[in-house]
């Protein structure tokens, strides 16, 4: 009935000694039937701590110390003499609570007083008046005479359990990380600066943009800076220039803050400090406390570097949880405590890539509020004293023996499937137009700077960091004035050129690595000239072609999107729907802070996944304040092996053939043939024929869209003329003069020197037009709709169509982009019910956390357009399933073919189930969903929305089973009040208790609701059809916002289901088979490009389902009987964004599926 003893540390029993078999300690007593002395009943904890009350006076008073009561006659022999432990230190420790508490279990020991010292008799007297002891608990804190403490250690000469002369070592970190060097004990690596005070700029320290440099050796950014004085808690972070630059100011407790985000980014200057390298701790710290070498409690807390914002409870205290420790771990926290010497220690340990590095030893401390702790700490230390002591006092004393450890099976919970991973791969959020400028260069300059940089090793080179750009800069300002002196008409041709690239390098005033790269790609021979009359000014000889790439970046839309739908998010762990504080115990936060959710964040190595990777984390974890800190600790840069990166400029050859047929036939002057449509369209999916429709012709429609952006250029141009709106500020601090420069661009190399038309350009004309009519449609500029509709229809076709035309060519191409990543979700699936060994929370002592042995891995990939099309392609035609056979799948590939494009933000969702009442080899026991939103909603998207059939419709099989709330597990018709699924972030701020009162974007104008909506239609946000019907109020759109009235910040949509009923097995089978036949498929899609392109032959040769007719997907789409949008936007959405056309039935653009 005991409880084993353990902190999250395992105690050596016989010797430490201190988890006694209680039941066997009463019926010792019982049989004795007589107590030495009347023991107070002594209750410990609370509640559910009942089964341990009767444990410390059994335990203690009656079994340890009842050797003499074998003689019988402990009545005639003399008294023992008590042993007396004093406890010297300051009145603030040795009256805190953990020390009372402890002292009031020490008092129980039958043989043990208790004496504090006063502090005025520490201060004032000297030691000879010092109360007399056989063992001191003495330890150093602020103000405390630690000389004196030796001294009366040497006179006393009493037992000490906390060593003092080392407790000088460890108020200088220098010593501390000295002596854990020499203990072998594993430490980030690290430099020390040592300054003297009185000339402070004699020092080994040079500081560069991005590293610093101490004694010879480089610490890059993100790097630690310590002061050597343990007491200074004035610890700085500080960041690359890459994440955002700037530091973090970590510090002693101020009410609920411990460190404070600063722009500065440059080094102190007076002081000695250790500099060291910053481990990525997916930001939590573990502190460790020893009670003697045996036993260690191990708890986690919010690293202060994170956010800076300390979690208290409703008592006002840090939230910390308990932490198992491994194997190593316990052999770090023994090694720690012996290599001090003090029994009593703490200490910090950073758990970073597999590894566990101590960073801080803090000497004598205590847990704060832990009954579990308290409990141990006395035994352990009672036995220690009465081990060490009991024998010169002659007092008879045995070591009580270990009970088993008990071992703990967590339960399973009916029928109900415990969620054991979630893989996300998402888009990044919103950003401004990406933007590049090509330039031939022949300037001795630039090849200096070429070979500078190592350039002529690979014959390329990319320049991000400030200190690269400014050079780049520089070079552009020199041969601008050199232009302006002597006219050389060498380099005239370039003066525009020159002058934008100085523009665009000048933007924002200063450099901040995430905006802007120059690429420089050696040419042999020059480049090849485009055109005839271009001929006769081309020079021979090598020349350097200069790409300069801007834009591109993380809009504050962007982020508002990607932290909302990290708020989201969390719904779709167990208790996510809940309250997290009103219910203790559920929640994602709740999961994650106790070491049960193992998350890993990665993100391409581009600025604006990586901000949206960060602003996600920020939603999902509720973390407050900046972006940089929480990216450098949670954010994993996966450009390792192009996880999740691709190199754009080198294109497979299919896709460069994919490419020159997609442009042939566009630039035909004619309309679209059945031909055409086979040659486009090979799946027949509805988004693109619909698009194909609009267009009819595709030269007259780019010659309509040419005429568009000259007329919107000319808009601009009058606008700037006009002196009120000159210096207009646009939305993200941009400029009508930059906005013009963006547009007058695209109209030059939109239509060619030859009259045609460039068609890759088409994407960036798209790109531009959306971004100007969401955040700019403040500027009214006119037949901005028409431009929109246009180049929206021609993207649609050419932006998927590039990743493949035929469904062989898609799968090639998507395998070339993201094997690595499907390798990578394959181990994912396979490591969550092998993997053992992550962090765990320790089962016994996480009382009111439901299900301690519960684990849920969690791996968010975050990635651009380009990998989420590839994957997409690779579950469509990779032959998962058949959806001839699989009813479900093939209604989730009618949807899909329905989907336009797939927007920011888009997701593609993995989960895996473990039902445990399956037995564990057979096939049902792990199950597979797969689930996809296409991301933020469209401005105009409200009359065209394909619809799929929401978020885990119930299925067949758990029809009959009794739906859960709070587990998603079975969302059907009537609990549509509970279910929250991953909706637009409008939906979630209606209902999420954490967001009340934030306003985002130009979000007030989406709380108009229409009068027509029921109640019970404002909670049921998305209907979860069980396969019987879809109804729901009609929602109304509130007349009179058009375009304009589009919201700042866009809503996602939620969740749709592809598949809910796979097994591991399946899936991992496909996987298996897609990354092996990525080899082979390259040589077979070579061979069928080079035969004449036929649809029927291109599908046979991967999959085996045959191609779609379109006749056939047509009859499982129709038209449906009410305006489209009334199922899944809530009214507020339509009423900000509501259908600026009312054509709503048209029956050619509009497709619902049957049911």
């Amino acid at each position: 009935m005991s409880r084993t003893s353990d902190g999250a540390g395992v105690v050596a029993g016989a010797e430490a000694g201190e988890g006694e078999g209680a039941g066997e300690g009463e019926r010792e007593a019982l049989e004795r039937g007589r107590s030495h002395r009347d023991v107070p009943r002594f209750v410990i904890g609370c509640g559910d701590d009942e089964q341990d009350m009767g444990q410390m006076e059994a335990g203690m008073k009656n079994e340890m110390f009842r050797e003499e009561d074998m003689e019988g006659d402990d009545d005639e022999s003399p008294p023992e003499r008590q042993i007396v432990v004093g406890i010297c230190a300051m009145v603030k420790k040795s009256k805190s609570k953990p020390m009372t508490q402890i002292l009031e279990r020490l008092c129980k020991f039958d043989y043990i007083d208790m004496v504090i010292f006063p502090e005025e008799v520490i201060l004032e007297e000297p030691v000879e008046n010092w109360p007399l002891c056989d063992c001191l608990i003495s330890f150093h804190s602020k103000g405390f005479p630690l000389d004196k403490a030796v001294e009366y250690a040497k006179l006393r000469n009493p037992l000490l359990l906390n060593d003092l002369n080392m407790q000088y070592f460890i108020q200088d970190r220098r010593e501390v990380y000295r002596i854990l060097k020499e203990e072998g004990i594993d430490l980030p690596r690290y430099g020390v600066l040592n300054r003297d005070p009185d000339n402070p700029e004699e020092c080994n320290l040079v500081e560069g943009e991005d590293h610093v440099e101490v004694n010879g050796e480089v610490f890059p950014k993100p790097f630690v800076e310590k002061p050597v004085c343990a007491e200074d808690h004035n610890v700085y972070i500080y960041y690359p220039s890459s994440a955002g630059g700037g530091s973090q100011r970590l510090f002693r407790k101020i009410g609920s803050r411990s460190s404070v985000y600063s722009p500065e980014a440059s080094v102190r200057k007076t002081g000695s400090y250790i500099y060291e390298e910053f481990m990525p701790t997916d930001g939590t710290d573990v502190k460790v406390y020893t009670v003697g070498p045996d036993y260690a409690h191990a708890e986690a807390r919010k690293s202060p570097a994170l956010d800076g914002k300390v979690e208290r409870d409703s008592e006002g205290k840090e939230i910390r949880y308990p932490v198992m420790l491994t194997a190593m771990e316990k052999l770090v926290a023994r090694k720690v405590c012996l290599a001090f010497k003090q029994t009593v220690c703490g200490f910090d340990l950073l758990r970073a890539n597999g590894h566990s590095y101590v960073c801080d030893v803090n000497g004598f401390s205590f847990v704060k509020n832990s009954m579990k702790y308290y409990d141990d700490c006395a035994k352990v230390l009672g036995n220690m004293v009465m081990r060490e002591l009991a024998p010169q006092f002659h007092i008879p004393w045995s070591i009580p023996m270990e009970a088993e450890d008990i071992p703990i099976v967590p339960t399973t919970s009916g029928t109900m499937m415990e969620l054991r991973c979630v893989i996300a791969i998402i888009r990044h959020g919103d950003r401004t137009p990406k933007q590049k400028m090509k330039m031939e260069v022949r300037h001795p300059l630039f090849f200096d700077l070429f070979e500078k940089h190592g350039g002529y090793k690979s014959g390329k080179l990319k320049l991000k960091k400030p200190k690269q750009l400014q050079e780049v800069l520089d070079i552009a300002r020199l041969l601008l004035v050199e232009l302006v002196q002597h006219n050389d008409c060498e380099i005239e041709e370039k003066k525009s050129k020159l002058e934008q690239l100085k523009t665009v390098l000048e933007m924002y005033g200063h450099f901040s690595g995430i905006n802007r790269k120059v690429q420089l790609t050696y040419l042999r021979n020059g480049q090849p000239k485009a055109s005839s009359e271009e001929e006769d000014c081309k020079k021979d000889g090598p020349s350097l072609l200069l790409v300069l790439k801007w834009g591109g970046e993380l809009t504050p839309a962007g982020r508002v999107q990607a932290e909302e739908l990290g708020r989201a998010f969390r719904c779709m762990y167990p208790g996510g729907q809940g309250d997290y504080a009103g219910f203790p115990g559920c929640g994602l936060l709740r999961l994650h802070s106790t070491y049960r959710h193992d998350l890993k964040i990665y993100a391409s190595d581009e600025g604006r996944v990586q901000m949206t990777a960060a602003a996600f984390a920020k939603g999902l974890l509720a973390l407050e304040g900046e972006l940089t800190p929480i990216l450098v600790q949670m954010v994993k840069s996966a450009n390792m092996n192009g996880l999740l990166d691709s190199d754009s400029d080198s294109l497979t050859d299919c896709q460069q053939k994919v490419k020159a047929r997609l442009h042939e036939i566009m630039q035909r002057s004619q309309e679209f043939t059945e031909d055409d449509y086979l040659k486009l369209a090979p799946t027949s999916s509805p988004s693109l024929v619909n698009s194909m429709k609009i267009i009819t012709n595709p030269v007259t429609t780019c010659d309509k869209v040419y005429a568009l952006i000259q007329s919107l250029n000319s808009q601009i141009r009058k606008r700037l003329e006009d002196p009120k709106s000159a210096d207009l500020q646009l939305y993200h601090s941009e400029t009508l003069e930059l906005m013009l420069q963006r547009w007058s661009k695209l109209e030059r190399d939109f239509r060619m020197k030859n009259g045609r038309y460039d068609i890759s350009k088409i994407p960036d004309i798209y790109d531009c037009i959306k971004y100007d009519s969401q955040h700019n449609a403040s500027l009214g500029l006119e037949d901005t709709l028409e431009l929109f509709r246009l180049s929206r229809a021609l993207a649609d076709i050419v932006i998927p169509q590039e990743y493949g035309i035929s469904k062989a060519e898609k799968l090639d191409i998507a395998q070339a982009y993201c094997v690595p990543l499907m390798k990578k979700i394959q181990l994912d699936l396979q490591r969550t019910h092998e993997d053992e060994a992550v962090n765990k929370l320790h089962p016994l002592y996480s009382r009111g956390v439901m299900s301690p042995g519960r684990h849920v891995r969690t791996r968010l990939y975050f990635t651009s357009e380009s990998h989420v099309h590839s994957l997409l392609s690779v579950f469509r035609y990779g032959g998962l399933l058949d959806d001839e056979k699989d009813q479900q799948w093939k209604q989730a590939m009618d949807y899909l073919s329905a989907v336009t494009e797939l927007n920011y933000m888009t997701q593609i969702v993995i989960m895996l189930y473990e039902d445990n009442n399956k037995d564990p080899s057979s096939e049902e026991r792990f199950h597979v969903e797969i689930h996809f939103s296409p991301g933020v909603k469209g401005c105009e998207d409200e009359e065209n929305v394909p619809l799929g059939f929401g978020f885990r419709p119930a299925s067949s099989e758990n029809q009959d089973k009794k739906p859960n709330q709070g587990s998603l597990e079975d969302l059907s018709q009537d609990q549509l009040d509970q279910a929250l699924p991953l909706s637009d972030p409008i939906n979630i701020q209606r209902k999420s208790p954490m967001i009340r009162n934030r306003k985002t974007g130009s979000m007030e104008v989406l709380s108009e609701t229409s009068p027509s909506q029921s109640s019970k239609g404002s909670m049921s946000h998305r209907l979860f059809p069980s396969s019987c019907s879809r109804q729901s109020p009609e929602i109304k759109p509130a007349s009179g916002l058009g375009f304009e009235g589009c919201s700042m910040v866009p809503s996602i949509y939620p969740l749709e289901t592809l598949h809910n009923s796979l097994s591991l097995k399946q899936v991992d089978e496909f996987l298996n088979t897609v990354c092996a036949s990525s080899s082979e498929a390259h040589a077979k899609t070579m061979r069928a490009l080079s035969c004449l392109f036929d649809s029927q032959s291109q599908t046979s040769l991967y999959s085996p389902q045959p191609a779609l007719s379109s006749s056939g997907s047509e009859t499982s789409l129709r038209p449906p009987s009410q305006p489209l949008w009334h199922g899944s936007i809530p009214s507020s959405a339509v009423s900000s964004a509501g259908p600026s056309s009312p054509n709503t039935e048209s029956p050619g653009a509009n497709f619902g599926f049957s049911e």
